[in-house]
C-alpha cells in the first residue's frame, strides 16, 4: 500500500518512469509515494502466494508477478504484492490492462480505510478481483465498488475457474514457519 511522497518536488512522468527507487515507489499524478515495505510476515505470504499461482500455472490458465507496475490512469501507478495476469494476456514491462486479480498485502503501517480507497481505485479500472490480506488480523478482505468486505469462508476465489486460494492455510503456514515448524 502507498503511503507518503518521498521528495517535495513535482516529479515529471519520465523522470518517474526512468528512476530506479529502492524500494520501487509508486506514482500519482507528479508525486512520487513510498510504498510500505513488509516484514517478515508479508514478504512470507507474497512469496507463498506468487509459489501458488506459479505451481498451478497450467491448471488455473494464470500467472503471477509479484510487484509489477500497473498504470491504472494515464499518470498514476500502482505497484501491487501480487498481479495474478490470465496466461493470454501480455507481457508488457507496465501492465496497461486490469489484472484478473490484484492482491495487496498489509504491512504495519497500513490501515484498512486506505486499503479500502486504493482498491476502489483498482475496481474502478478493471480489475475483477482485489484480495487486501492482513497478516496481523489473519484476515482476508475483497474489494468491492463500495469498499471492502472481509472473507467470512476463509477462501478466496475466482467464479468459474479452478483458484481457490485458503486463507487458513496461507495463515497456518505462515504460523509453522514463524514456529520453526515448516515440514513438507
Amino acid at each position: 500500500m502507498a503511503t507518503q511522497p518521498i521528495v517535495d518536488r513535482f516529479v515529471p512522468l519520465e523522470e518517474y518512469l526512468s528512476t530506479v527507487y529502492e524500494p520501487d515507489c509508486e506514482y500519482d499524478d507528479g508525486v512520487v509515494v513510498e510504498r510500505n515495505l513488509g516484514e517478515f510476515e508479508h514478504a512470507f505470504l507474497q512469496t507463498i502466494l506468487a509459489a501458488l499461482f506459479t505451481n498451478n500455472m497450467e491448471a488455473w490458465g494464470v500467472y503471477g508477478l509479484t510487484e509489477q507496475h500497473v498504470q491504472i490512469k494515464p499518470r498514476k501507478y500502482f505497484v501491487p504484492d501480487v498481479s495474478v495476469l490470465r496466461m493470454d494476456a501480455a507481457a508488457d514491462d507496465i501492465l496497461t490492462h486490469p489484472p484478473l486479480i490484484v492482491i495487496e498485502i498489509l504491512s504495519p503501517e497500513d490501515t484498512l480505510p486506505r486499503s479500502a480507497k486504493k482498491a476502489a481505485e483498482y475496481f474502478q479500472f478493471g480489475v475483477e478481483h482485489i484480495w487486501v490480506i492482513d497478516p496481523r488480523a489473519r484476515a482476508a478482505y475483497r474489494g468491492t465498488e463500495l469498499g471492502l468486505e472481509r472473507v467470512s469462508s476463509g477462501e478466496l476465489a475466482v467464479e468459474g475457474t479452478p483458484i481457490l486460494v485458503s486463507t487458513a492455510e496461507l495463515f497456518a503456514k505462515l504460523d509453522r514457519i514463524r514456529e520453526g515448524k515448516l515440514k513438507q
